[in-house]
């Protein structure tokens, strides 16, 4: 991933564009600040020599292309002569929040909406041009009004009054990435001066060390200093982090441990010095103003540089995970370190977008909850696996990079970095970002696959029934003609269905399950054109399947109210269903927990099992304050008062045979939005029923990955009359170890990487890994 989410200033001509067209000299937009989430804030300049009553003026925001303001906002206050105005989000980050005038609580900009700035209902400022649909921004590159901060530049004493005609906002701005927001309301105000001499090679310099200091933060930010030090790696170019490190040499070192010697120098902010004008081993003299950007410590803003020799070389220091303490890599931010360990990869889903890998020491890492009881030791856990992780970076700064360099030479769909693969020996310097300690490599690493794609041939054998779980990742076909996309859910075109189709079909055929329970397949009915029909239908068309699939059909139009259903699928020359499906409609499964479906079948021999297949509620859209089903903090995470009752209630329905099917074994499988230590599962093991993912090797079953800890959210749980006939439960880790970018998805991926990362197979067709359990029942007495 880009540590520092950066891309150079676009030096962009306007071509044929019609030139500018200012008003008279007044307030004008000096800042533009569309960010994550509600981090958007406009700040306003009063270039002028009185204050400003802004009685009659507002900003019009027009949407998506729209001739007309969809929002017109009315200011309040006064500007002083020569100060600013900033207008933000009241839902912004604190940051921007410290800085606004004025804040608003409706529906703002996007970055392919028009911005007007108006004195009495005309336009004096106007960001885009009104009327017109840009598509996704305004500008491109790091001169963009989507996701990135732009700063008017200051050579600029009036605004942009046309707008009618054609906008480029490089003419007059510079770009910055994304939630940069910490000169709001500071235009116009002069730069620190450098009241430094620059002096010459070997004179007296600041200590890198007294930069950095002993704590996150430099105490010498926003000043300007001078140093002299050792370039320890370049990272420039195009897409480049557009800068360097630079570390002071062996001997300057100070005696304070907390202290660290390394510096990032960003160059991306000046014409005049330029990361590539540097190499590995100069010794360099450079003065910048000391910045903290995303918890990084830097030097920016350099107006003066001179290399002083070449040649040398630093000694690079010893990281080891996990870390003492949360803090300890301080003492080490911006040097070259070395970590001799054997790591794991634990993370790999951004992988593809980023080019990042977390690793990890000692193994996976666990989702603490699926090894531990929620509470205390799932807090200690957790606080363990934030010291024990790594971000492996690529020393890039773009987005969606081709190639992606891990595992060399590239990935691709037959090349693929699996969690669970091992690293040894990395390289580089030590740096922060996004809320991560990370790695910018000076040397490629070599990863060892130790974790390689499973086959069929590792699915258990034996026994006269196999039933299987399998989440299919939003599985919706549109209209079910070729037609309806993009959907809700799922595929968004034609082109995308067929891959994400083909890949299910590969993973169930793989299974060669009699029973298959789904998961997220849309609610959209069991007709002809319904989702699940056609998967049956293109399960059975496979050429290397002898399987005759048929749909459990409810009875009903749809089961349930959500977007999503779980579903029942079997083949009809293996078994037959006995008695009727049943669903519940209880409480817990109005709205969050999706209505299950259990069916009883019968095996060629003639024995019964109950099938109930489930998908608890997810852990995400957390209510608040005094909600029963609010976080707890205890490491289960929200709605789990909701997800234990929907177990309870299932519990008891089950128990009095809800399908007629006159069996007393019943087999419970899907994803219950729980791990194994959680009150969800405890609930069914304290009514008798035994969780069928067991620990092998001391290492516990896993189905899943979040944050890069990975753990069983999908179940097989057997009632006390079925557990003798159970011969083996296992995962089929096709899916979850394997990185997102191989799904059947086409965003974010380059014209080749759209063929490169994509191969039919089984591998990567959902997030969930299926689960697959052997019975050997007995016939009937």
């Amino acid at each position: 991933m880009t540590s520092f989410g950066r891309a150079g200033l676009a030096a962009l001509t306007l071509g044929a564009f019609a030139p500018v067209v200012h008003a008279a000299p007044g307030l004008f937009f000096s800042e533009y600040v569309e960010g994550s989430s509600y981090n958007k804030s406009l700040e306003i300049y009063n270039p002028t020599d009185a204050a400003v009553d802004l009685d009659d003026y507002a900003i019009a925001v027009y949407f998506n292309g729209s001739a007309d303001a969809g929002a017109t906002i009315a200011l309040e206050g006064t500007i002083e002569a020569g100060e600013t105005f900033v207008f933000a989000d009241q839902r912004a980050d604190a940051v921007v929040l410290a800085a606004a005038d004025q804040t608003y609580g409706g529906s703002l900009y996007n970055g392919d909406d028009t911005i007007a700035l108006l004195d009495d209902g005309a336009p004096v400022d106007v960001i885009g041009r009104i009327g017109v649909d840009p598509g996704s921004a305004w500008g491109s590159g790091s001169v963009s009004t989507r996701d990135h901060t732009l700063r008017r530049d200051t050579s600029v004493t009036n605004g942009r009054a046309d707008g009618d005609t054609p906008f480029d906002p490089a003419n007059e701005w510079s770009g910055y990435p994304a939630d940069t927001f910490a000169d709001l309301g500071t235009f116009g105000e002069s730069q620190p001066p450098s009241t430094v001499a620059f002096g010459s090679c070997g004179d007296d310099a600041t200590a890198i060390h007294a930069i950095q200091g002993p704590g996150a933060d430099s105490p010498l930010v926003n000043e300007m200093h001078v140093v002299e030090a050792i370039v320890t790696a370049v990272y420039g170019g195009s897409n480049g982090l557009e800068g360097f490190f630079v570390q002071a040499a062996d001997g300057a070192h100070d005696s304070d441990p907390r202290t660290s010697e390394g510096l990032f120098v960003y160059t991306g902010d000046t014409d005049d010095i330029a990361a590539a004008d540097f190499a590995t081993g100069q010794r360099v003299r450079l003065r910048g103003e000391v910045t903290e950007f995303n918890g990084l410590t830097e030097l920016r803003r350099t107006d003066r540089a001179a290399v002083c020799g070449s040649g040398y070389a630093v000694s690079p220091s010893l990281l080891a995970l996990p870390f003492a303490s949360p803090d300890a890599p301080e003492a080490l931010e911006g040097m070259r370190v070395t970590l001799r360990q054997r790591l794991t990869v634990s993370g790999n889903y951004t992988l593809g977008r980023f080019g990042e890998v977390v690793l990890s020491a000692g193994g996976r890492l666990q989702t603490p909850t699926n090894v531990v009881p929620p509470g205390e030791p799932a807090r200690a856990l957790a606080e363990l696996n934030a010291r024990n992780r790594l971000v492996l970076d690529d020393g890039l700064s773009t987005e969606n990079p081709d190639p992606v360099i891990y595992p060399a030479p590239a990935l691709s769909a037959f090349n693929t970095l699996r969690l669970g693969d091992a690293v040894t020996g990395i390289e580089g310097v030590l740096s922060y970002g996004f809320g991560d300690w990370r790695v910018q490599p000076t040397a490629t690493p070599v990863f060892d696959p130790v974790n390689p794609r499973p086959t069929p041939a590792v699915l258990p054998q034996g026994g006269n029934l196999r039933v299987a779980s399998a989440n299919v990742l939003n599985f919706f076909n549109g209209n079910g003609q070729g037609g309806g996309f993009p959907t809700a859910r799922g595929a968004d075109s034609p082109e995308e269905l067929a891959r994400q189709r083909a890949k299910l079909v590969a993973a169930i055929t793989a299974l060669d399950a009699d029973i298959v329970g789904l998961m997220e397949i849309e609610n959209d009915g069991y007709g002809p054109d319904s989702a699940i029909q056609e998967l049956v239908d293109s399960l059975n068309a496979a050429g290397d399947s002898d399987a005759s699939y048929a749909v459990v059909d409810p009875g009903s139009p749809r089961l349930g109210a959500d977007a999503i259903a779980v579903g029942l699928i079997y083949d009809s020359q293996r078994v037959r269903p006995v008695g009727e499906p049943a669903t519940l409609t209880t409480t817990p499964y109005v709205t969050g927990n999706r209505q299950p479906i259990a069916q009883t079948f019968a095996a060629p021999n003639g024995g019964r099992v109950t099938v109930a297949v489930n998908h608890f509620k997810s852990k995400g859209s957390c209510p608040g304050g005094d909600d029963p089903n609010a976080d707890q903090g205890d490491g289960q995470s929200c709605w789990n008062v909701l997800r234990t009752q929907a177990a309870e209630d299932q519990i008891d329905w089950l128990a009095d045979d809800p399908t007629d099917g006159d069996t007393d074994q019943v087999l419970v499988i899907g994803d219950l939005n729980a791990y194994a230590q959680e009150d969800p599962i405890t609930a069914f093991e304290r009514a008798g029923y035994r969780t069928l993912l067991e620990r092998s090797d001391d290492t516990p079953a896993t189905t899943y990955v979040f944050d890069a800890q990975s753990g069983a959210l999908d179940h097989a749980l057997a009632n006390g009359a079925l557990q003798d006939r159970v011969l083996a439960a296992v995962p089929f880790h096709i899916n979850a170890d394997e990185p997102p970018a191989l799904d059947y998805n086409i965003e974010y991926k380059s014209p080749a990487q759209i063929g490169s990362f994509y191969n039919p197979g089984p591998y990567r067709a959902s997030d969930h890994d299926p689960v697959v359990i052997q019975l050997d029942l007995a016939a009937p007495q």
